[in-house]
């Protein structure tokens, strides 16, 4: 199934997460007037910003072949909110971390949190990379760096336990095939739920060979 335009997908939404629509709406509205500010999102996909980015950051919560486990949930590069403003209000009860290193996006994530209501969400302005250490159930990222990038910098957030939801566009099974093998990992590929041509890169990170952690190791002297 495809969401092929807004009617469908506010209906799929509101058919899982009817509560939510109120905060969903309210996003949609801070989003329209904020980008008149600053460009958080293309001009394009705010007209089928239902599609384009509620519907696309939910579709998260319903990858087919996994249970998305309870608990902290670490988005890295928020920059608009998404996915980690829509799963913020689709999971009130959820603790949601968004990290963003520009000042504007994470001024607009603390309000946008604040106009609907969250009190579920911590804004972190912050590089990936000067994070404290912490461990996570799920971690995503929407277009905030190629696969193997992301591994580099969040690996040390990860357990065997957490899984990863990381919307990857159409590139999505030739960055999962690139992965060096250093990696130990259990990932696959769904087909996204709003673009024909998208995937969502799914799974668990089970650790890092010896070999390329010695040579980390052995870089940094």
């Amino acid at each position: 199934m495809i969401l092929v335009d807004e009617t469908a997908a506010r209906g799929w939404l509101a058919e899982r997460h009817g509560q939510a629509m109120g905060r969903l709406d309210l996003l949609v509205a801070a989003l329209a007037e904020e980008n008149a500010r600053q460009n958080l999102v293309s001009r394009s996909s705010l007209e089928a910003v239902w599609r384009r980015h509620i519907a696309d950051s939910a579709q998260l919560l319903h990858v087919s072949r996994e249970t998305v486990p309870a608990g902290p949930w670490l988005d890295l590069g928020s920059g608009a909110g998404f996915p980690g403003l829509v799963i913020a209000a689709l999971e009130p009860d959820r603790p949601v971390t968004l990290v963003d290193s520009r000042r504007l996006r994470t001024e607009w994530l603390a309000r946008a949190a604040v106009v609907m209501g969250l009190a579920n969400v911590e804004v972190v302005l912050s590089r990936v990379e000067d994070l404290p250490e912490r461990r996570w159930q799920v971690i995503s990222a929407r277009a905030f760096a190629p696969f193997d990038r992301l591994l580099e910098v969040a690996a040390r957030f990860s357990t065997s336990e957490t899984l990863w939801l990381l919307p990857k566009g159409a590139k999505a099974q030739h960055e999962l095939d690139a992965l060096s093998e250093e990696w130990l990992r259990v990932f696959h590929v769904e087909q996204s739920l709003t673009d024909a041509s998208a995937g969502i890169i799914v799974g668990h990170l089970q650790g890092r060979t010896g070999k390329a952690a010695s040579r980390k190791r052995g870089s940094g002297r």
